[in-house]
């Protein structure tokens, strides 16, 4: 018989009694899962509470679970692609993307979904800000997930693409900073199908009240009417506030050909001016892709996201 106590790992002894007819399977402790850590609260924002979804690889060796608590051996630490949630800068649906991120998680990265305050309740920068503050909150908690916080990716899709390139422009008098002395930087910047620019337009092809005070762009700059404010497109508009003396990280654009939500040059404007200013940037046509869809999360594409996040990241 077995003694009862508290055991640990190490002491418990492993059943060992050969049985007719059974198969013992080899393990190492190696093999990886992904954990799951829903609506981690990182920030509260005038009584609006925001939270992250966060994933983590975790397996027998390198994993310990406390209670509710997770511990990691030393020097595991990994990379972290933290993810905004596109929505038109609505309330976001924060769950969409994590089983494609699952699988990106399974090739050795923590991933966070950001939840970011809507525009009806906060108009541009707040979006901003909040993402900002997502990546603080995660540098600041970095052994908590398992994060290396000197190796931290900022992406997003469409609204979130715009959140997530601007994170890296916003100035710091429209900042708003919860975590001092921790930064917000970051080591690279993906951009899937970004609603990056009101300069054209063609630039929301479906949206028929396209730039008016009650469309998602309207909305965003505070119900302004965008069509007769040059300044707010401009102020608005990822390419419009790029320049040679600008720093930014490596940018890395996915952009679907038959986007019917965000028109396909939004992305191509923002390339020519990133070459333009002599930024490094790569950018990747979808053909046939329309605005998202199971085409930006095929094996191929992960693999071209893996090599930039460990390029940025090396």
């Amino acid at each position: 018989m077995i003694e009862h106590r508290n055991w640990t790992y190490e002491d418990f002894p492993e059943f060992a009694e050969e049985i007719e007819g059974a198969v013992r399977i080899p393990t190492t402790g190696d093999e990886s899962d992904v954990r799951y850590m829903h609506d981690v609260e990182y920030a509260d924002m005038d009584g609006t509470k925001l939270h992250l979804q966060i994933l983590f690889p975790a397996s027998r060796n390198d994993t310990k679970r406390e209670g509710f608590e997770f511990r990691f051996r030393e020097g595991s630490e990994l990379p972290c692609f933290v993810f905004v949630q596109g929505s038109g800068w609505f309330k976001q649906y924060v769950y969409a993307n994590i089983p494609a991120l699952v699988r990106l998680c399974r090739r050795g990265f923590v991933c966070a979904i950001v939840e970011y305050r809507p525009s009806t309740t906060a108009p541009f920068p707040a979006q901003i800000q909040d993402a900002r503050n997502a990546v603080r909150f995660l540098r600041a908690n970095a052994a908590k997930f398992r994060i290396d916080p000197d190796k931290i990716i900022l992406a997003g899709d469409s609204s979130g693409g715009h959140t997530a390139m601007y994170a890296a422009l916003l100035s710091d008098e429209d900042d708003r900073n919860l975590y001092p002395g921790v930064p917000a930087s970051v080591k690279g910047i993906v951009n899937y199908y970004g609603a990056v620019s009101v300069m054209r337009w063609d630039g929301n092809p479906s949206t028929l009240n396209h730039h008016l005070p009650d469309s998602p762009e309207g909305i965003l700059m505070g119900g302004a009417n965008l069509r007769e404010r040059d300044d707010l497109c401009r102020k608005m508009s990822v390419e419009c506030n790029i320049a040679p003396e600008t720093d930014l990280p490596p940018v890395l654009i996915f952009h679907g050909t038959k986007d019917r939500t965000v028109n396909c040059i939004e992305s191509v404007d923002l390339y020519r001016r990133l070459k333009e200013c002599g930024k490094e940037t790569a950018l990747y046509l979808i053909e046939g892709a329309d605005h998202g869809g199971p085409e930006f999360w095929t094996e191929p594409m992960l693999d071209i996201v893996e090599a930039f996040i460990r390029k940025c990241t090396d």
